[in-house]
């Protein structure tokens, strides 16, 4: 794993794939959907802090082995480079749950650029690992979650928003935010020219 320079003179590219979707807190020259070969986003980390605590975590998303992702790529001005990183730092690396490192993805748009963009990719030997869980178990700690950031549920369900804002579809996620909404709350189900993602994760 590569940890990111904080002080290249260039333009600092960033995959976003959770809450950094609709709630990135830098500022940022482009915002391009983009898609991560090699990892897919799960919800497999308990969360202690930000939607949870130890005695009643929370899950959050990570990228973990296997599949694609998609999300977005934001450009970070070389000049605020640095600045980004701290503050990206200070938010994903609260308890060290992420490998902090440098991944090629793909610009889904008519030139199909290739970047290297900066992710955070969940440490599988870390004890907020919580691998492949059941949609019963999901539940039970997104619905007991809430941390510094607020509600677990909120943050699904803006997540699956977002997702949607993109004409993308995720199965589970939208299971589970179907559960957590109640029917006929429009989350979770696919509009016009959606995309579906049915990629299976590994069991960890």
């Amino acid at each position: 794993m590569i940890k990111t320079a904080e002080h290249d003179n260039k333009d600092l590219w960033v995959f976003a794939y959770g809450s950094l979707m609709w709630r990135p807190g830098f500022s940022y020259r482009e915002r391009v959907p983009a898609r991560l070969i090699g990892l897919h986003r799960a919800l497999c980390v308990f969360s202690f802090v930000h939607r949870g605590t130890p005695e009643r975590p929370g899950l959050v998303l990570g990228l973990d082995r296997g599949g694609m992702c998609r999300g977005i790529a934001y450009r970070v001005a070389a000049a605020a480079r640095a600045e980004t990183l701290h503050y990206l730092r200070a938010r994903e690396q609260v308890t060290t749950v992420y490998v902090e490192t440098m991944r090629q993805v793909e610009l889904e748009e008519h030139a199909r650029r290739r970047v290297r963009a900066v992710c955070y990719i969940v440490d599988r030997s870390h004890v907020q690992y919580a691998g492949r869980l059941t949609l019963s178990e999901s539940l039970h700690h997104v619905r007991q979650g809430h941390g510094q950031s607020g509600a677990n549920r909120d943050y699904v369900l803006e997540t699956v928003r977002a997702l949607e804002a993109l004409g993308y579809r995720e199965s589970d996620l939208h299971l589970l935010a179907e559960r957590l909404a109640g029917q006929g709350s429009g989350i979770g189900r696919q509009g016009s020219g959606g995309q579906e993602s049915r990629i299976s994760a590994p069991d960890p």
